[in-house]
């Protein structure tokens, strides 16, 4: 059954907009990894984290008390925050593309992830998280109809948001024009797809194309691509969450690039 689309949140406007992430794993791999991107934090009183503290005094950043029972109003009502609340600049986290691309070796055949239209903030934030896993070189990130970075995302990535590059781009068919003339291979996953991930070499650089959780891929960034992927499976499942078959494409790709891990 198809899910009914809605609008997601537009990278450029967050620029503008405040993004807030929480918990005490999350806030310490952005102080670890990206400290130009916190702005604030907002800690409870009674928060006996040493390790946390000493980065926020090293990157001397700018810090307020949150009083007991606060902060749902930041983080949202359902967050478990644990006493910790930073506010994010979301143009320190996001790159544009074409800087992006320039500090990608194309020699060594990366490989990159293409939202396109990810609704849930879960699903991308693990989609995320298994590109760092995996070895791929960005996460890229369309402006239209997309969940857009999140404390959720944050929280669901695991902190990796801050580890590997996310990159803003617009219209994601032009965007794999542009992978293309940087000698990208482009793939879209497809329930029909015309070929599987273990039968391709993976022997150049390649631009994974992850489709909506109810839509998938749409037909025009299909016929755009090289390849279509389709992921072999028991004829009892009818398809695979999104962010799980990202999940498998990518592992498929690392096996024949284990330099990248």
């Amino acid at each position: 059954m198809k899910t009914k689309r809605r609008a997601g949140v537009n990278p450029r406007r967050q620029q503008k907009e405040k993004i807030y992430v929480y918990g005490r794993h999350a806030l310490a791999e952005a102080l670890e990894n990206m400290p130009q991107a916190v702005r604030k934090a907002f800690i409870a009183p009674d928060l006996k984290d040493a390790r946390l503290r000493a980065l926020l005094k090293k990157h001397g950043i700018p810090t307020a008390d949150l009083a007991p029972g606060k902060g749902k109003e930041l983080a949202g009502r359902d967050a478990v925050h644990q006493g910790v609340i930073a506010l994010i600049d979301p143009a320190a986290v996001l790159t544009p593309l074409d800087r992006f691309l320039e500090t990608l070796d194309l020699a060594r055949n990366p490989a990159v992830a293409v939202l396109g239209e990810l609704q849930d903030p879960h699903n991308v934030g693990a989609v995320i998280r298994s590109a760092a896993a995996f070895g791929l070189s960005g996460i890229l990130i369309p402006e239209h109809n997309q969940a857009g970075i999140t404390g959720t995302v944050v929280k669901a990535s695991a902190g990796m948001a801050f580890r590997i590059p996310l990159v803003s781009i617009g219209n994601v068919n032009h965007t794999l024009e542009v992978l293309k003339k940087h000698g990208f291979w482009t793939y879209g996953l497809a329930m029909k797809g015309t070929a599987t991930p273990g039968s391709d070499a993976f022997d150049a650089p390649a631009a994974f194309v992850i489709g909506n959780e109810g839509a998938g891929v749409r037909e025009k960034t299909l016929a755009a691509c090289d390849v279509t992927l389709a992921i072999p499976m028991h004829p009892r499942t009818e398809s695979l969450n999104a962010a799980v078959s990202a999940a498998i494409i990518f592992y498929e790709w690392s096996r024949k690039h284990p330099e990248a891990l």
